[in-house]
């Protein structure tokens, strides 16, 4: 996979995972509403696909080593991989009751996390059970903070 793509794809789907279980749990564990869960991600799927993609164009451009055509993979890349991986995690929302959909989802992110995070890890010839564990790490300790923000606000301002 060339550079452009990788890196597009890459970003896309570590951030659609990572920003999108953090909303889901903070407004789930702040408002308990499967309306502003759903509304939360849908949001967060197009703004800030639209943000990171924006986000990536830039840093690809600052670096002064990359073509425009590249760059605009990378931007497009970006783009496509946040919105579909976070459109993703409308599906449990829809189809179960809101508990059980965010347990899923949490899974589900963990997952893709995890598989991409060994295909990193292969791909760069690193000890797998570093890279993943790493990541799904990362993934954890947000998705915790998030659940506690989320009580502290329902608790403090509700």
């Amino acid at each position: 996979m060339r550079h452009s793509l990788r890196t597009g794809f890459s970003f896309g789907i570590t951030s659609a995972v990572i920003t999108t279980l953090g909303l889901m749990v903070g407004l789930h564990s702040g408002t308990h509403s499967r309306l502003a869960v759903l509304g939360g991600v849908l949001t967060i799927a197009i703004a800030d696909a639209f943000s990171d993609a924006l986000g990536i164009h830039v840093s690809e451009e600052s670096e002064n080593q990359h073509t425009a055509r590249e760059i605009w993979e990378s931007t497009i890349f970006t783009f496509f991989a946040k919105l579909v991986f976070a459109f993703s995690f409308v599906i449990p929302v829809i189809m179960l009751e809101l508990d059980q959909a965010i347990i899923v989802s949490v899974l589900w992110g963990l997952f893709l996390l995890g598989v991409f995070s060994y295909y990193l890890a292969r791909h760069e010839k690193t000890p797998a059970w570093r890279v993943v564990g790493e990541h799904i790490a990362i993934a954890l300790i947000v998705i915790f903070t998030t659940h506690y923000f989320g009580d502290f606000v329902r608790g403090t301002f509700v």
